[in-house]
């Protein structure tokens, strides 16, 4: 990711509606799904859990509900910065090659991380080995190659995604979906429009080099309003998957060996 990106999220994570309705989506499937660490038994032992592509550890944070958290992360200034956030356990490393023994964690969480990587069968199946027999890991990308745009160039991105392609990926990396949606709904008819303009003018040759629209200033009462309606689509995740969106998420199993 280009390093002016870098710094407009870790700028925009704790109040932009993105990230936090994605807070709000992710953690509310993962809360109904696992439960919480207070909520197991006594005698259970705390779970592990990695994020993969911790960035600037935004998520780490709100991670620690469901155990011990470790992160990784191929940039070692980001890996510095969580460390400086009282994240200790972050270290850098390679989704390809991951510092850790076979089956050593009970959750592993990819957010909007693996269309950073080149080979993301490969990456998954790195994780399918750190990961317990039974095992879940957590995914999120974004959606539609047709809206691939100057964001997706600045954030190093390697293509998005489609529900059946990411479905089709876990299964051959040898999960077994729980949860395959889009989400990201409810604003996509604002988002189309939005990107399609930023495509002209990025054909035009009128869109600055590093132009980001997550840099835009959205006055206080949308970035509450966008917060609101994003988030609300975790009640309907609840019942049922979204046919269409912005991004999807899936949540799998780690299926045994064949």
């Amino acid at each position: 990711m280009d390093r002016a990106a870098y710094a407009v999220f870790a700028k925009l994570e704790p109040s932009h509606f993105w990230f936090r309705s994605r807070r709000s989506i992710f953690f509310d499937l993962l809360d109904r799904a696992l439960g919480k660490t207070e909520a197991r038994p006594a005698s259970a032992a705390p779970r592990a859990v990695l994020e993969i592509g911790c960035g600037a550890g935004g998520m780490l944070g709100p991670l620690q509900r469901y155990g011990r958290v470790s992160g990784i992360d191929i940039d070692h200034e980001y890996v510095a910065y969580c460390k400086e956030r009282g994240f200790a356990d972050v270290a850098c490393g390679s989704g390809y090659e991951l510092p850790f023994h076979d089956g050593a964690f009970d959750l592993v969480c990819l957010f909007d991380t693996l269309e950073h990587i080149p080979d993301d069968e490969q990456a998954l199946r790195e994780v399918r080995r750190v990961l317990r027999p039974g095992g879940s890991v957590f995914v999120s990308v974004p959606a539609y190659q047709w809206l691939w745009s100057q964001n997706d160039r600045t954030a190093h991105h390697c293509r998005r995604y489609t529900r059946t392609r990411l479905l089709r990926l876990l299964q051959r990396a040898g999960f077994g979906p729980r949860k395959v949606s889009y989400f990201n709904t409810l604003l996509l008819p604002l988002i189309v429009p939005a990107v399609l303009w930023q495509k002209l003018m990025d054909r035009l040759g009128r869109l600055p080099p590093n132009y980001n629209n997550m840099s835009v200033p959205l006055p206080r009462f949308l970035n509450w309003l966008f917060t609101t309606l994003m988030s609300s689509e975790r009640y309907l995740l609840r019942w049922l998957s979204l046919p269409f969106g912005h991004s999807v998420l899936a949540l799998a199993e780690r299926q045994p060996e064949r």
